[in-house]
């Protein structure tokens, strides 16, 4: 599974051959969620709070270069890294 950005010892990652809808990974020590590119939200697991929050605000900024690592990653292609949350 590519990382594509790590910021505030929160992972972001994707799989190749990942189901609908468009989403990523993100872990945060033994925390695990999936984030709804489009939607902003979590599709499945848990995040505490303050993470949560940074992971949200960092996807609507990346969102664009989100999609673009998901249809690459739908093509089997490598991913590009994105810049973390400042």
């Amino acid at each position: 599974m590519p990382q594509i950005s790590l910021f505030a010892g929160i992972r972001i990652s994707m799989y190749y051959d990942d189901h609908n809808p468009p989403h990523f990974h993100a872990e945060y020590g033994e925390c695990k969620a999936l984030i709804d590119i489009q939607e902003g939200c979590v599709i499945r697991g848990a995040l505490p709070g303050r993470q949560l929050k940074y992971v949200l605000a960092w996807t609507e900024i990346h969102q664009d270069e989100l999609m673009q690592n998901w249809e690459l990653a739908r093509e089997k292609m490598a991913l590009n890294g994105i810049a973390p949350l400042l």
